[in-house]
């Protein structure tokens, strides 16, 4: 298990105004399936823009205790791929610290191989649903033994003997949908992945670039998934965009402070992630997508975000799987807004880092916003002023600390949150580049 860490609080002061042009770290959710992917092609590959958090280092070093060659020069990360099988027996505990990701990835990767691998994390991760993604590859012939309630720390009994399956992921997760997919790549026959609920896209791009048969179709408005088995998957230069999840703390910030304008360059804008700022707009925000591009199978853009005055909408639940984990910082803008804002179909936030929605709910009314919370909803009722002042019970949720941050660089009195530490498994020195556009972060030590 991660060692323990000692709790950062930080506190975040009103400001006049945000300026500025910057870039955000790389995206997550791609850094993750670069790094597992690379390693089951032939060959070295190349990752530019890779994410150096806590959470994708926590994936690099599983990997390299298989036998896969990790080295960083300069800006650029490249991975010596093993190829599909290529894998071998770890020595010890793959630490997947406080990324559900790298988790429930991992576990399919290692599925296809007759060896023992267990998985641990952090105290937020030990409490985090893992039977979503284990309960596929079990019927793949994979042995799993897990804490009552499929909870970490888990070992995966592998076999060579992995069978193809259909599978029709009951959730709307990308996570589930991939962990399935990894299990895939060391597994002869086709396996077929169904989902009702489109969701993130990056595995299955990546794949195509790198020479998989895969097939992804729409059928009775369902997506329908068809991957072959052990590819020779060839190694490729990957160039990994800004995280939208990331760039959304900027977006809101400038959209809610006072004469504020701040473009964030080279934010990944795939058609599955982008629901925030569908949704931001529908609230009358004013941003910009400017310089609109392809890179690397992804879709970019620079966003130019300038302050506005916000209205509430209604989200609908249909739109949860886009956002999934951009709703603490759109709350933060629907406390802002004037009128109200009705979130539907969240009840996935209930078991991320933390029991998200609740966290938000708490947090608000902590500084003075009136909410309603629902099993799966949740409305804010938003108001010119918010007063803040909360001292915000983070639960180890990164989302959750950074989010009420932003909420203090307008609300009338600073907003503390008990524990910034865990900003750094996605967003390592956020502090110090909200600072860089004006805001004031601090320790409140």
């Amino acid at each position: 298990m991660s060692k323990a860490y000692k709790p950062s609080p930080l506190i975040s002061t009103s400001v006049s105004a945000l300026k500025g042009k910057v870039t955000v770290p790389g995206d997550k959710s791609i850094s993750h399936r670069a790094l597992m992917l690379s390693s089951q092609a032939i060959g070295v590959s190349t990752v530019k823009g890779l994410l150096e958090s806590e959470d994708v280092i926590h994936t690099a070093k599983a990997l390299q205790m298989m036998g896969v060659g990790i080295a960083r020069k300069g800006n650029v990360w490249k991975v010596n791929g093993l190829g599909t099988g290529g894998l071998q027996e770890p020595e010890g505990v793959l630490d997947m610290g406080n990324s559900g990701t790298a988790a429930r990835l991992m576990m399919g990767l290692v599925s296809p191989y007759d060896f023992a691998s267990t998985f641990d994390g952090d105290a937020s991760l030990r409490k985090r649903p893992m039977k979503r993604a284990t309960l596929p590859l079990e019927k793949m012939g994979v042995e799993i033994i897990s804490r009552e309630g499929g909870l970490m720390p888990i070992t995966i009994r592998g076999t060579s003997e992995t069978l193809p399956i259909t599978y029709e992921v009951p959730v709307a997760s990308a996570q589930v949908k991939s962990a399935v997919l990894m299990a895939a790549l060391n597994t002869q026959g086709v396996t077929t992945v169904i989902e009702k609920t489109p969701t993130r896209d990056h595995t299955e791009r990546m794949l195509k670039g790198m020479g998989a048969d895969i097939k992804v179709k729409k059928e009775k408005g369902r997506v329908v998934i068809k991957l072959r088995g052990q590819p020779e998957l060839k190694a490729q230069n990957i160039v990994v965009p800004a995280d939208p999840s990331s760039a959304a703390f900027l977006i809101v910030a400038a959209l809610i402070t006072p004469k504020s304008e701040v473009t964030v360059t080279n934010v990944c804008m795939n058609i599955h992630r982008t629901g925030l700022f569908t949704t931001l707009k529908e609230m009358g925000a004013n941003i910009a997508f400017k310089n609109k591009r392809t890179v690397a199978g992804e879709e970019v853009a620079d966003i130019v975000a300038k302050t506005s005055k916000l209205k509430g909408v209604k989200v609908p639940a249909k739109r949860a799987a886009s956002m999934i984990d951009e709703y603490p910082i759109l709350s933060i803008a629907a406390s802002f807004a004037k009128g109200k804002t009705e979130m539907l179909g969240l009840e996935e936030l209930r078991v991320k880092e933390s029991d998200r929605l609740s966290a938000i709910a708490r947090g608000l009314e902590s500084c003075g916003v009136k909410i309603k919370e629902g099993k799966d909803s949740l409305i804010v009722f938003g108001a010119d002023k918010v007063k803040g002042g909360g001292n915000i019970k983070t639960h180890m949720d990164h989302r959750i600390a950074m989010s009420f941050l932003v909420m203090g660089m307008v609300s009338e009195k600073p907003v503390t949150v008990d524990d910034g530490s865990m900003i750094n498994t996605s967003f390592p020195d956020f502090a110090k580049l909200m600072n860089k556009l004006g805001a004031k972060i601090k320790s409140s030590k």
